[in-house]
């Protein structure tokens, strides 16, 4: 059985300490790829340098909607030039909106607009975080769709609605789906996990946040994907290994992965 967890930052300080054993769980929980993220492009070298010491680690860059205030006006040109720099950068990420307590709105979807179009020039997806923003995500996207062109991607660590992934799904996009769909109170997210189409599932950990059940509350790290997805594969009535082998299949389809071998 292989799995692909498709949104991790083990690049942050309370991973370092222990790096190597959290790399062993995972290849020995059947993890094969992962897909790091990245908040800020000042993160790339040394995300960059993780991809070195595991082979299967693939990456992203990107402007997180959090850190808009560190966009310069050099920003731009640092994206698109990274975006095209290593093999092993397979997306831009993570972008998008994150309206809870924000107040710079418009700044935010300025930028998310701005990352869309480099992504849309390099041809690469993108990684979406979108907190309570679904319907401005929706609009700004239809906008850019219909003057600009559409961009392939994923709604990472989805949270919304049935109907706001039907939103999603019907503009290309797939849906990720983090440890938040296996806590009691995660309903709506739960009915939103039997509706996506197979061909457009992911499963990830956004560790070292959100840790699944049974681990929640403790440090997430990449093998505790394998949590989300016995979850999910239950909610949907399939066996865990047909469940790891589509979503494995879909993450490879999207991110442009090799098929890795498993390295336990």
């Amino acid at each position: 059985m292989q799995l692909i967890d498709t949104h991790v930052h083990i690049n942050f300080d309370v991973f370092q300490a222990d790096l190597d054993a959290i790399g062993q769980r995972w290849r020995d929980a059947g993890v094969v790829s992962l897909v790091h993220s990245c908040v800020h492009p000042d993160e790339f070298p040394g995300i960059q340098q993780l991809s070195r010491r595991f082979p299967e680690l693939f990456f992203a860059v990107g402007l997180h909607p959090l850190d808009t205030e560190k966009w310069t006006a050099n920003t731009s040109e640092q994206i698109t030039a990274l975006s095209s720099s290593d093999p092993k950068v397979v997306a831009l990420g993570e972008i998008g909106l994150d309206f809870y307590k924000a107040e710079n709105q418009q700044q935010q979807e300025e930028i998310l607009i701005a990352q869309l179009e480099i992504a849309r020039k390099a041809q690469k997806p993108v990684i979406i975080h979108c907190r309570n923003a679904a319907e401005r995500m929706r609009e700004l996207m239809q906008d850019f769709w219909a003057n600009s062109g559409s961009v392939n991607g994923v709604m990472h660590c989805w949270g919304g609605t049935p109907e706001e992934t039907q939103w999603f799904l019907d503009l290309g996009f797939y849906i990720s789906l983090s440890g938040i769909v296996t806590f009691k109170n995660a309903t709506a997210i739960q009915e939103s996990a039997k509706m996506i189409p197979q061909n457009r599932l992911l499963v990830e950990t956004d560790c070292p946040f959100l840790a699944p059940v049974p681990k929640r509350g403790k440090r997430n790290e990449p093998a505790y994907v394998r949590y989300v997805a016995e979850f999910v594969a239950e909610l949907r009535g399939v066996s865990l290994e047909d469940f790891a082998n589509t979503t494995t299949q879909n993450a490879c389809q999207l991110f442009g992965l090799p098929i890795m071998a498993n390295q336990v």
